[in-house]
């Protein structure tokens, strides 16, 4: 089963039995920035100087990924070149609603709904089908703890975990420590054209200054 990069993110974020989102608010970051990477390495957008632009508005063939491209050139149709860090912050909700709901139509994930308190409507997503994190986890082992070589999904992934935070929820039982070195390692590499190298860290960029806003705003 072929999965986006959004999907992967979103599913290390699930707990496996309860379906509850650990790190919601980076994974949510992540999430989008997948998706938005997706669209980059399919040739819909590019991404430079921090702000992007759709250059193809074609159907990719992925309903997650034409969903968002839709949604994204409408948001762009004045022609401008928008802020990347704008875009995630608008997107970020419904990049989340819409992964989580592929993922529930893949049959991955099921939805499950209770009331918290009796009153509050609260929704889970539990493990349907283990066979594709299993697959990932082993996936992202391979390139990060036993230093195999990855393929270029793989270290976008990576690159996006690593630019949110995500290392534990890639890697819960190994110290970040050991991990965060190889992350960075792999992100920084030349595995992909200049284009979606320089996409990578206008995003890794973007999600740290959110994330510095959204940490200083609570603060204060």
């Amino acid at each position: 089963m072929d999965v986006t990069l959004a999907e992967e993110i979103m599913l290390l974020s699930l707990d496996d039995e309860s379906g509850a989102a650990r790190e919601r608010q980076a994974a949510g970051w992540a999430v989008a920035g997948g998706i938005l990477l997706e669209l980059v390495m399919a040739g819909r957008v590019t991404v430079a100087d921090g702000r992007l632009e759709v250059t193809q508005t074609s159907p990719t063939g992925v309903a997650l990924l034409d969903g968002r491209l839709e949604q994204l050139a409408s948001w762009a149709k004045d022609g401008r070149r928008r802020k990347v860090s704008d875009w995630l912050t608008k997107d970020q909700p419904k990049a989340v609603a819409a992964t989580v709901e592929s993922l529930c139509a893949r049959g991955v994930v099921i939805e499950e709904r209770h009331r918290a308190l009796g009153v509050f409507p609260v929704r889970r997503y539990p493990e349907a089908d283990g066979s594709v994190e299993r697959e990932l986890r082993a996936r992202l082992a391979s390139a990060v703890v036993d230093g195999a070589d990855p393929d270029d999904r793989t270290s976008g992934l990576v690159a996006l975990l690593h630019g949110a935070g995500l290392h534990r929820q890639a890697f819960p039982d190994v110290p970040r420590k050991q991990v965060e070195p190889r992350m960075a390692e792999i992100a920084e590499g030349h595995w992909a054209g200049a284009g979606v190298r320089d996409a990578i860290r206008n995003m890794q960029a973007a999600m740290a200054a959110i994330t510095t806003a959204v940490v200083v705003t609570t603060v204060i």
